[in-house]
């Protein structure tokens, strides 16, 4: 038999072993700069382990809003009700909002260390729901006639048939899949944006909503929570963070919200850095042996995306009160700018080293006289009573990894609290792959709850009824302690 015959069986062998082995030409639909760092070697081991795949990546891109206020103490219901339309400021183009409060009790010792009291929590969550949902004249009912009695929060879809949705109470540090359902209330199914998840500690406060037509288009899982208390002693509550942590089809997302020491003596910054390093070291979201088959991060470095927000409580350095207001009158940005401390830090390696932050081109944040008030406290002449405080930037949002546009950073001019709040509005790209190899993917067969039951037939596959490679975006997060180093 002639082997070079085409029809032969040994001709039909060399066409198929060419063809098999012929140099793939690169995909242009796929970016390796957008994956995130350490997903490449661990791609590359795929690909040698499964020669007959055929991987390909759609970037899709995400628009999240990320604010972050200091409350004062103050609670949004009665005479201090507060429209916060002008801060969030409702968009469609929004998909995810994360925001961060702190001070959303006042910092008393029956606070600080007495029992957490969930009312404030859901005070607030009650209030971000009306004015994300009735913005776009979307009917909201709050559940009101029994509120939930947890700090924690995360949203759980059940079927349509009963037209609600159920919010369920977690511990801390403790992931959200497989919890049992604590209580539910009803809520109107025609709401746009759902609460995914939010904590509370102390007066610190973390709330991130998502678009439920995200639900459907996505997969969401792996949404934990996490909390880091380093204020007095190192261990109380009266500063820290909370943290959410998510994977959104292969791009992991953490979000951080953190009230750092206050204080403008020479010195306090270094306290400051170092409870930011405490929150690195302590932050943690602890994978069970139940999603072991679906990899989520560890730490916060380990995430593809990270939001760090909140009142920092950095000041200006090393400038007389009497000049640093003269700028601020003047609205020299650029000038004022040259004292912040959070940048100088940044400069000499103190602390956030390879971290971003919009450039600042509004009047700092922190301290004005009172509610209802555009003064800022202290000065020449100091009222009586009042706090000598030089104004600074005190409410900050960075950002780290690659994959990230900020769109606009500014301040809103809500005259609730001594501080004004604070927004970032950024552009995110998220990776879809998909694979023709079905072997690689037999063991990944759980569902997060997060996910609605009527998607979960689709979840995890594309339009052609093949596996998607999600669950292989995720990079090995143990690296992350080399990170630290530089925090």
């Amino acid at each position: 038999m002639d082997d070079k015959n085409p029809k032969s069986s040994s001709g039909r062998f060399r066409k198929w072993f060419k063809r098999k082995h012929k140099k793939k030409q690169p995909d242009p639909y796929y970016n390796q700069d957008e994956v995130s760092d350490g997903s490449n070697d661990f791609m590359e081991d795929v690909y040698v382990s499964s020669l007959d795949m055929d991987p390909c990546t759609s970037t899709n891109e995400l628009r999240i809003f990320v604010g972050t206020w200091n409350v004062a103490g103050r609670s949004p219901v009665g005479s201090l009700a507060v429209d916060l339309e002008e801060w969030l400021k409702p968009l469609d183009a929004v998909d995810i909002y994360v925001l961060g409060f702190q001070e959303i009790v006042p910092l008393k010792t029956r606070t600080v260390i007495g029992a957490e009291d969930p009312k404030k929590a859901t005070n607030w969550n009650l209030l971000i729901g009306k004015t994300l949902n009735e913005s776009f004249g979307r009917p909201w009912l709050t559940p009101m006639l029994n509120p939930i009695s947890s700090d924690s929060y995360h949203y759980v879809k059940i079927p349509v048939s009963e037209k609600r949705a159920s919010f369920s109470a977690i511990s801390d540090n403790t992931p959200m899949r497989g919890r049992p359902i604590t209580r539910q209330q009803p809520v109107i199914g025609g709401s746009k944006y759902k609460l995914m998840a939010s904590k509370k500690m102390v007066g610190v406060f973390i709330s991130v909503w998502m678009k439920k037509e995200l639900l459907k288009k996505y997969c969401v899982s792996n949404v934990k929570v996490s909390s880091v208390a380093c204020g007095i002693m190192g261990y109380l509550g009266n500063k820290g963070s909370v943290s959410v942590s998510m994977l959104i089809e292969g791009t992991s997302f953490c979000f951080i919200a953190a009230h750092l020491a206050s204080g403008e003596k020479q010195g306090d910054e270094g306290r400051r850095n170092h409870q930011v390093s405490e929150i690195f070291k302590r932050t943690n979201f602890p994978r069970l042996a139940k999603d072991d088959d679906n990899l989520h991060p560890l730490t916060i470095l380990g995430h593809d995306r990270i939001f760090w927000f909140g009142d920092l409580n950095y000041r200006l350095y090393n400038l007389e009160d009497n000049l640093a207001r003269h700028l601020i009158k003047k609205q020299d940005w650029k000038a004022l700018q040259e004292f912040d401390q959070l940048r100088r830090e940044q400069e000499d390696g103190g602390v956030f080293q390879g971290w971003r932050e919009g450039n600042i081109e509004f009047a700092p944040t922190y301290k004005y006289s009172s509610s209802n008030c555009n003064r800022y406290s202290g000065g020449v002449p100091n009222r009586s009573g009042e706090k000598q405080r030089t104004p600074a930037w005190c409410d900050r949002i960075l950002w780290y990894g690659k994959g990230v546009k900020l769109l606009s950073y500014l301040r809103s001019e809500i005259k609730f609290s001594d501080h004004r709040p604070v927004s970032a509005l950024f552009s995110t790209q998220i990776e879809v792959m998909k694979s023709t190899n079905p072997r690689i993917f037999a063991k990944d067969t759980t569902v997060p709850n997060v996910m609605p039951p009527e998607l979960i037939g689709s979840s995890r596959n594309d339009e052609e009824g093949k596996p998607t490679l999600r669950s292989l975006v995720v990079k090995d997060t143990e690296a992350s302690s080399i990170h630290m180093q530089k925090v």
